[in-house]
Protein backbone atom coordinates (compact mmCIF):
# COMPACT_ATOMS: atom_id res chain seq x y z
CA UNK A 1 0.00 0.00 0.00
CA UNK A 2 1.24 2.94 -1.16
CA UNK A 3 0.65 6.95 0.10
CA UNK A 4 1.08 9.23 -2.51
CA UNK A 5 0.46 13.29 -1.46
CA UNK A 6 -1.54 16.00 -3.69
CA UNK A 7 -0.50 19.31 -3.81
CA UNK A 8 -2.78 22.55 -3.93
CA UNK A 9 -1.58 25.33 -5.87
CA UNK A 10 1.72 26.54 -5.98
CA UNK A 11 4.73 25.20 -3.62
CA UNK A 12 7.25 27.04 -2.18
CA UNK A 13 7.59 30.93 -0.62
CA UNK A 14 4.84 33.08 -2.51
CA UNK A 15 6.34 35.95 -4.20
CA UNK A 16 7.15 39.16 -3.08
CA UNK A 17 6.90 40.99 -6.26
CA UNK A 18 4.12 40.46 -9.17
CA UNK A 19 4.44 40.82 -12.98
CA UNK A 20 3.48 44.15 -12.57
CA UNK A 21 6.16 45.44 -10.13
CA UNK A 22 9.33 43.00 -12.22
CA UNK A 23 8.41 44.88 -15.01
CA UNK A 24 8.29 48.18 -13.64
CA UNK A 25 12.28 46.72 -12.49
CA UNK A 26 12.78 46.14 -15.84
CA UNK A 27 11.42 49.50 -17.35
CA UNK A 28 13.81 50.96 -14.40
CA UNK A 29 16.86 49.03 -15.38
CA UNK A 30 16.81 49.90 -19.38
CA UNK A 31 15.88 53.53 -18.66
CA UNK A 32 19.13 54.26 -16.02
CA UNK A 33 21.25 51.01 -15.88
CA UNK A 34 23.30 52.68 -12.69
CA UNK A 35 21.00 52.26 -10.31
CA UNK A 36 21.73 50.83 -7.14
CA UNK A 37 19.93 48.17 -5.39
CA UNK A 38 18.63 50.94 -2.56
CA UNK A 39 17.57 52.92 -4.70
CA UNK A 40 15.82 50.70 -6.46
CA UNK A 41 14.23 49.63 -3.29
CA UNK A 42 13.40 53.43 -2.45
CA UNK A 43 11.61 53.61 -5.67
CA UNK A 44 9.53 50.65 -5.88
CA UNK A 45 8.66 51.71 -1.80
CA UNK A 46 7.66 55.11 -3.22
CA UNK A 47 6.02 54.09 -6.27
CA UNK A 48 4.64 50.45 -5.58
CA UNK A 49 3.85 50.79 -2.28
CA UNK A 50 5.75 47.21 -1.44
CA UNK A 51 8.43 46.90 0.59
CA UNK A 52 11.28 44.31 0.55
CA UNK A 53 14.78 43.79 0.83
CA UNK A 54 17.36 44.61 -1.73
CA UNK A 55 18.22 40.88 -1.59
CA UNK A 56 14.63 40.48 -3.10
CA UNK A 57 15.39 43.06 -5.93
CA UNK A 58 18.49 41.86 -6.76
CA UNK A 59 17.59 38.35 -7.34
CA UNK A 60 14.57 39.16 -8.91
CA UNK A 61 16.50 40.95 -11.67
CA UNK A 62 19.20 37.85 -11.86
CA UNK A 63 15.72 35.72 -12.58
CA UNK A 64 14.16 37.82 -15.20
CA UNK A 65 17.86 37.80 -17.14
CA UNK A 66 19.04 41.05 -15.96
CA UNK A 67 22.95 40.92 -14.92
CA UNK A 68 25.77 43.74 -13.73
CA UNK A 69 27.95 44.73 -16.51
CA UNK A 70 30.07 47.09 -17.45
CA UNK A 71 28.93 50.41 -19.13
CA UNK A 72 28.74 51.79 -22.19
CA UNK A 73 29.71 55.66 -21.56
CA UNK A 74 28.31 57.54 -24.67
CA UNK A 75 29.32 60.81 -24.27
CA UNK A 76 26.44 63.32 -24.05
CA UNK A 77 27.93 66.14 -26.51
CA UNK A 78 28.06 63.88 -29.24
CA UNK A 79 26.27 64.93 -32.38
CA UNK A 80 24.50 62.21 -34.56
CA UNK A 81 23.30 64.58 -37.14
CA UNK A 82 26.91 66.03 -37.79
CA UNK A 83 28.48 62.75 -37.84
CA UNK A 84 25.83 61.38 -40.02
CA UNK A 85 26.65 64.61 -42.41
CA UNK A 86 30.17 63.93 -42.54
CA UNK A 87 30.05 60.20 -43.22
CA UNK A 88 27.72 61.05 -46.05
CA UNK A 89 30.44 63.95 -47.30
CA UNK A 90 33.58 61.31 -46.61
CA UNK A 91 31.83 58.95 -48.64
CA UNK A 92 32.95 60.26 -52.39
CA UNK A 93 36.49 60.29 -51.37
CA UNK A 94 38.28 56.82 -51.90
CA UNK A 95 40.21 55.38 -48.98
CA UNK A 96 43.45 55.85 -51.02
CA UNK A 97 42.58 59.90 -50.72
CA UNK A 98 42.54 59.39 -46.58
CA UNK A 99 44.59 59.69 -44.10
CA UNK A 100 45.00 59.78 -40.19
CA UNK A 101 46.48 61.58 -37.75
CA UNK A 102 46.53 59.86 -33.92
CA UNK A 103 48.53 60.27 -31.22
CA UNK A 104 49.98 57.95 -28.20
CA UNK A 105 52.52 58.49 -25.24
CA UNK A 106 54.02 56.28 -22.93
CA UNK A 107 55.51 56.40 -19.37
CA UNK A 108 57.20 54.58 -16.64
CA UNK A 109 53.24 53.29 -15.92
CA UNK A 110 52.61 52.41 -19.19
CA UNK A 111 53.50 48.74 -19.37
CA UNK A 112 52.36 48.05 -15.42
CA UNK A 113 49.08 45.55 -15.41
CA UNK A 114 46.64 45.55 -12.62
CA UNK A 115 45.84 41.92 -12.47
CA UNK A 116 47.73 38.76 -11.30
CA UNK A 117 48.28 35.70 -9.92
CA UNK A 118 47.74 34.53 -6.05
CA UNK A 119 46.85 31.19 -4.20
CA UNK A 120 44.08 32.10 -1.86
CA UNK A 121 44.50 33.50 1.37
CA UNK A 122 47.18 35.27 -0.09
CA UNK A 123 47.92 39.13 -1.83
CA UNK A 124 49.14 39.00 -5.45
CA UNK A 125 52.57 41.82 -4.86
CA UNK A 126 54.95 42.83 -7.30
CA UNK A 127 57.33 46.17 -7.57
CA UNK A 128 56.12 48.24 -9.90
CA UNK A 129 56.38 52.17 -10.95
CA UNK A 130 54.39 54.94 -9.01
CA UNK A 131 56.07 58.02 -10.53
CA UNK A 132 55.10 58.48 -14.27
CA UNK A 133 58.79 59.42 -14.81
CA UNK A 134 60.41 59.77 -18.62
CA UNK A 135 57.31 60.75 -20.97
CA UNK A 136 57.20 60.16 -24.52
CA UNK A 137 54.38 61.17 -27.42
CA UNK A 138 54.53 59.96 -30.70
CA UNK A 139 51.88 61.55 -33.28
CA UNK A 140 51.71 60.17 -36.74
CA UNK A 141 50.04 60.63 -40.28
CA UNK A 142 48.25 56.76 -41.35
CA UNK A 143 46.81 56.13 -44.73
CA UNK A 144 45.40 52.87 -45.88
CA UNK A 145 48.72 51.20 -46.08
CA UNK A 146 51.26 52.24 -43.82
CA UNK A 147 52.24 54.94 -41.41
CA UNK A 148 52.74 57.76 -44.17
CA UNK A 149 55.13 60.32 -41.54
CA UNK A 150 55.34 60.10 -37.36
CA UNK A 151 57.28 62.39 -35.10
CA UNK A 152 57.93 61.53 -31.37
CA UNK A 153 59.27 63.83 -28.75
CA UNK A 154 59.74 63.87 -24.90
CA UNK A 155 56.80 65.48 -22.53
CA UNK A 156 53.49 65.64 -24.07
CA UNK A 157 52.33 67.37 -27.51
CA UNK A 158 51.65 70.96 -27.57
CA UNK A 159 49.72 73.35 -30.00
CA UNK A 160 52.43 74.80 -31.34
CA UNK A 161 54.44 71.31 -31.48
CA UNK A 162 51.24 70.12 -33.23
CA UNK A 163 50.86 72.32 -35.90
CA UNK A 164 54.61 72.44 -36.42
CA UNK A 165 54.31 68.59 -37.23
CA UNK A 166 51.16 69.66 -39.92
CA UNK A 167 53.43 72.20 -41.55
CA UNK A 168 56.78 70.09 -41.63
CA UNK A 169 55.36 66.46 -41.89
CA UNK A 170 51.99 66.28 -43.16
CA UNK A 171 51.48 69.19 -45.88
CA UNK A 172 54.89 67.73 -46.93
CA UNK A 173 53.75 63.99 -47.21
CA UNK A 174 50.45 65.09 -48.34
CA UNK A 175 51.46 66.09 -51.22
CA UNK A 176 53.68 63.49 -51.76
CA UNK A 177 51.05 61.36 -51.75
CA UNK A 178 48.79 62.95 -53.79
CA UNK A 179 45.51 64.14 -51.27
CA UNK A 180 43.89 66.92 -49.99
CA UNK A 181 45.14 67.91 -46.17
CA UNK A 182 41.52 68.41 -46.12
CA UNK A 183 40.65 64.90 -45.70
CA UNK A 184 42.88 64.10 -43.23
CA UNK A 185 40.98 63.32 -39.43
CA UNK A 186 41.57 62.62 -36.50
CA UNK A 187 41.19 58.87 -35.30
CA UNK A 188 42.31 59.09 -31.64
CA UNK A 189 39.92 62.09 -29.89
CA UNK A 190 36.29 63.04 -29.64
CA UNK A 191 36.76 66.18 -30.98
CA UNK A 192 34.28 67.51 -33.64
CA UNK A 193 36.64 66.36 -37.30
CA UNK A 194 35.97 69.30 -38.75
CA UNK A 195 38.54 71.09 -36.43
CA UNK A 196 41.65 68.96 -37.46
CA UNK A 197 40.32 70.30 -41.02
CA UNK A 198 40.37 73.57 -40.22
CA UNK A 199 43.88 73.47 -38.50
CA UNK A 200 45.81 71.52 -41.15
CA UNK A 201 44.18 73.99 -44.08
CA UNK A 202 45.97 76.79 -41.74
CA UNK A 203 49.31 75.22 -42.02
CA UNK A 204 48.60 74.91 -45.39
CA UNK A 205 48.19 78.37 -45.95
CA UNK A 206 50.30 79.79 -43.36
Amino acid sequence: MSISSHCFGTQGRPHLLYLDDIDYLLHLVRQQPDWFLDELLHLLKTNHFICVNYVTIYRTLVQAGASLKKLKKIAMERNEPGQNAFIQHMAQYSPDELGFIGETSKNEKTVARSHGHAQKGQRAEMQQHFVCGHCLTATSLLTINRIATSKVIEGLMTKSLYLEFLKQEVVHMTSILSFSPLLTVNWNTDAPLHGLSRSVEHACNG
